[in-house]
């Protein structure tokens, strides 16, 4: 199970890599107001931004499948398969992102949605 959690772990961090761009440079970067400084930014910052909340928003839902597997003594290569899609898929998905790549990005995030829901089914 150790390949499983550790990709567990990695896809959990995704979402600090994407704040991590969305104030790369920080440019005029304000910590006493970061929200309000993050919602006047544009272009690859603003996307990194809400590919960020987007990257937390799948994590409500991988989560609790990738437990609920790992519970219930899913294979553990089966579910590493799709721990490791998932984390591809939603690597490339924040490239997408940030590069402005709005249709290849859809579909990317339906991959993980895919590797998502397979966790739920074998857990049943």
């Amino acid at each position: 199970m150790t390949p499983v959690i550790v990709l567990v772990l990695l896809a959990t961090l995704l979402p600090l890599l994407c704040a991590a761009v969305a104030k790369s440079g920080f440019d005029g970067y304000d910590n006493r107001d970061p929200r309000a400084w993050l919602a006047r930014q544009t272009g690859f910052r603003a996307r990194a931004q809400a590919a960020q909340e987007n990257s937390w928003e799948a994590l409500t839902l991988y989560l609790p499948g990738a437990a609920l597997a790992i519970g219930r003594g899913a294979e553990p290569a089966t579910l590493a398969g799709l721990a490791g899609v998932f984390l591809a898929a939603r690597l490339v998905y924040l490239i997408c992102y940030v590069t402005d790549r709005a249709t290849m990005r859809s579909i990317i995030w339906l991959v993980g949605l895919l590797a998502t829901f397979g966790m739920y089914l074998v857990a049943l």
